[in-house]
């Protein structure tokens, strides 16, 4: 029988590496974090120091090395013990915001904006999603006008994950023709003048993972910041959501498993009409149907990653592994409150946190009708 891919020596280290910085430094902290509605910039740093800011990152820009199966290895530990998937994306936001500068950067970006960002010094934020726009990206409205050596930028952009912390934000713009061929990317810096957070958005779930609406007005970012070649940034938003589309399911996957757990060791402490409810055969039957979701989408997840780490190109096989995973989410999130009772509809408990994120799962990355349509299309129906 050929060896688990995700349970090899090293992986297994890494695991337990990333265990030991959750349950010391997240675990006890995530409940205020929540409440703050952001998490600390140390944290960012100590990260960084463990490598894990860096993880699948090359290391002649920065990074830790490793590939993504690596990241996904650390994905779940951080999610299963640091108990919160908002927290994973508030912290690793730059997982897919600094891909396309890392791969397609001139060496002062690299300088500039990837090393620092993978040392725990600077926050990076993709700014892609506009106001009315959703996942319509090939129709975006926030312009760039060449100036001489600048970009003059006006628009707006909002749902941007770390827009309020971040110190740049990788901006999807129009710089040429309508569609998608007129589309760039560019690095806009928070202090650049006109450079505006409109709002800190309030969301159901995700919490320590701050949101922005982000507003520009006539702001001159240098030329110099353009990420690979002018009208080309459609193609390298492409690029990104498989990883992105992986990342989700992930953290949707290791969600369910944490409600998983928490509502069989509920079922365990809690005695009602003289017995514990785990000595009912419903309860039981309940626990088993959850634990198939879970198994199912870890399982196909981790087929479908192990063949794109290894240059495989899945694109319907991804969006099935994420919507697979958000189904196993919201059903098991939802029967894991239900068995808690009154205790689980209560805000500040960790299943009442875990319901409120596993919604965004069937939204973000790709909405659920939208992944529809892309296997149908892929598969020919």
């Amino acid at each position: 029988m050929a060896s688990d891919p995700f349970a090899t020596e090293e992986r297994v280290a890494l695991r337990e590496m990333v265990r030991s910085f959750a349950e010391k430094e997240i675990a006890p902290n995530i409940d205020q974090w929540e409440r703050d509605g952001l998490i600390p910039l140390e944290l960012h740093r100590k990260a960084a120091d463990l490598g894990l800011l860096g993880l699948g990152f090359d290391e002649s820009v920065g990074g830790s090395g490793g590939d993504s199966l690596d990241w996904y290895v650390m994905a779940e530990e951080l999610v299963l013990s640091g108990r919160s998937s908002g927290l994973l994306m508030a912290l690793f936001t730059h997982h897919v915001a600094l891909v396309p500068v890392a791969a397609h950067g001139t060496p002062d970006q690299i300088a500039k904006f990837v090393r620092p960002t993978l040392a725990g010094e600077k926050l990076a934020a993709l700014g892609v999603t506009e106001p009315g726009g959703g996942s319509d990206v090939a129709n975006l409205r926030t312009t760039a006008r060449r100036d001489g050596d600048t970009y003059v930028v006006n628009g707006a952009k909002t749902f941007i994950s770390t827009g309020v912390r971040s110190d740049f934000v990788v901006a999807a713009v129009r710089t040429g023709e309508a569609g998608h061929k007129g589309i760039s990317l560019l690095l806009i810096e928070k202090s650049s003048p006109g450079f505006e957070v409109t709002r800190h958005l309030d969301k159901l779930g995700w919490d320590c993972s701050d949101t922005a609406e982000l507003s520009f007005d006539d702001v001159r970012v240098p030329a110099e910041n353009l990420v690979g070649p002018e009208n080309e940034g459609f193609r390298l938003i492409m690029e990104l959501f498989e990883s992105e589309r992986l990342a989700q399911t992930v953290m949707a996957y290791t969600t369910a498993q944490r409600c998983l757990d928490l509502a069989v060791e509920w079922a365990r402490a809690r005695t009602t009409f003289g017995k514990p409810l785990i000595a009912r055969q419903l309860v039981r039957h309940n626990l088993a149907d959850m634990a198939r979701a879970v198994e199912v989408s870890r399982e196909f997840a981790h087929q479908v990653m192990v063949r794109v780490n290894a240059g495989e190109t899945l694109v319907p096989q991804v969006c099935m592994a994420k919507k697979q995973a958000t189904d196993a989410a919201q059903f098991v999130a939802d029967a894991a409150l239900q068995l808690h009772g009154g205790s689980g509809y209560m805000r500040d408990t960790e299943v009442n946190r875990h319901y409120r994120d596993a919604r965004v799962f069937s939204i973000a990355g790709g909405t659920d009708e939208i992944l529809a349509e892309i296997v149908t299309k892929w598969m020919g129906y």
